[in-house]
């Protein structure tokens, strides 16, 4: 799907370095293409394989962004940033014509928020009184912390909460209400903005498209 003179936008996450390691192979073979990465971490990942890059304002629309997801249901609803980068995915993604993601079976779910947790990114002031309103909409809430212990700090400089609900009936609604929560910048909640999943099994990979 990347042909040449194409931008592509490059995701966070386990699945997306593994595309990106692709893409890079490619580029040696041949193909010109120019990455817009959507965190510092796969920005150093391109970088160090020859991937080029150009700045989002240099780029305008995103031929096609490639990303991972941490949940994913039968409507291609996602839900997404356990790596961090959700804010920055979002953003990459809004402004691309084509959104596909890659994932295991394992990440497939009949209903968002089966396993995973709804990351939501807060400014640092506001965590305290996010965290609790969180909580009045029924989540189980929790403050990341990083591999030291301390709060978990996004490339944006902000803080995320991540917040467990037992059941997720209407994403859409609750989208909408964790975004109108002082002090929240984004969440993890990815509603009708997937163009494409591709599903990877030990057979091989299956498809699921909104056309």
């Amino acid at each position: 799907m990347v042909e040449p003179r194409m931008v592509v936008g490059l995701g966070t996450g386990r699945a997306a370095a593994m595309f990106v390691h692709a893409l890079a192979l490619r580029i040696e073979e041949g193909l010109d293409v120019r990455g817009v990465p959507t965190s510092r971490r796969t920005e150093e990942l391109a970088k160090e394989l020859g991937v080029p890059l150009v700045r989002l304002d240099e780029a305008g629309e995103i031929d096609i962004d490639v990303d991972g997801a941490d949940e994913v249901d039968p409507a291609l609803d996602l839900i997404k940033g356990h790596g961090g980068a959700l804010l920055r995915e979002r953003v990459v993604a809004s402004v691309s014509r084509k959104f596909v993601i890659l994932v295991g079976e394992e990440k497939v779910v009949e209903r968002l928020g089966a396993r995973a947790s709804v990351p939501v990114e807060v400014v640092p002031f506001a965590v305290p009184v996010s965290k609790r309103r969180l909580e009045e909409l029924g989540a189980e809430t929790s403050l990341r912390l990083d591999a030291s212990g301390r709060p978990f700090v996004s490339d944006n400089g902000n803080h995320i909460l991540d917040a467990k609900f037992e059941r997720i009936e209407d994403a859409s609604g609750l989208e909408r209400r964790i975004d109108s929560l002082p002090g929240v910048v984004d969440n993890g909640l990815f509603i009708g903005m997937a163009d494409l999943v591709l599903i990877q099994s030990e057979s091989g990979f299956r498809r699921l498209s909104r056309d």
